[in-house]
C-alpha cells in the first residue's frame, strides 16, 4: 500500500479575462503530475465529456487542450495547492491548501463554478467558497473510479449543467 506523500500542484490554472466558467478537480492525479497537465490519465473521460458537450473534436496535445477551454470560455483548475496524498486517492486527500482563486475570480468573467466530482465539491465548499462567497455545483466525476456512470450520461450531466454558461 502506497504512503503518503506530500505533494505541491505543479501546474498553473488554464483561463484568461475571457472565462466565464470555472471547472475545479480536487488535485491532479498520479498520471497528471507526470503530464503536467490536467485529467492526464488515459482512462479519465474529462477531455471526451467536453468536446463531445462543445461538438469539437477530442483534443490530444495540452495546447490543444488548452485552446479548446480558452475557446469556449472555460477556466479549468483544482481546488488544491498542497496537500498529502496517497497516489492517485481521492479519499486519501488531508492536510490541504487551498489553492487561491483571487485573482482568477477579479481578472476574469467567471459567473458559474462547477466541480468534477463529489471530493473536489466537498473540499470547495470547505476551504474555498468561504472566501469566494461563490457556491459550485457538483458535476458527476469523470474518473474511470466512477464506474456507475457511463460516457454517455457524463456527457448528458455536463451538457445540462454548463452550455448555458458558455453558449
Amino acid at each position: 500500500m502506497s504512503e503518503y506523500q506530500r505533494h505541491s500542484h505543479e501546474f498553473p490554472p488554464v483561463w484568461d479575462k475571457q472565462s466565464r466558467i470555472l471547472i475545479l478537480g480536487s488535485f491532479p492525479s498520479v498520471k497528471s503530475r507526470e503530464e503536467g497537465f490536467f485529467y492526464g490519465h488515459p482512462r479519465n473521460r474529462f477531455w471526451k465529456v467536453l468536446s463531445a458537450v462543445l461538438s469539437c473534436r477530442e483534443p490530444a496535445s495540452i495546447e490543444e487542450k488548452k485552446e479548446m477551454l480558452l475557446t469556449h470560455g472555460i477556466a479549468l483548475w483544482d481546488v488544491i495547492a498542497v496537500c498529502e496524498i496517497k497516489g492517485s486517492s481521492d479519499s486519501s486527500i488531508r492536510n490541504v491548501i487551498a489553492n487561491d482563486f483571487t485573482e482568477l475570480l477579479q481578472q476574469s468573467q467567471i459567473n458559474a463554478i462547477f466541480t468534477n466530482g463529489k471530493t473536489a465539491g466537498r473540499l470547495y465548499h470547505k476551504y474555498v467558497e468561504p472566501t469566494t462567497g461563490i457556491t459550485a455545483d457538483i458535476l458527476p466525476s469523470t474518473s474511470p473510479a466512477n464506474a456507475a456512470w457511463s460516457l454517455e450520461r457524463l456527457i448528458e450531466s455536463y451538457r445540462e449543467k454548463i452550455v448555458q454558461f458558455i453558449s
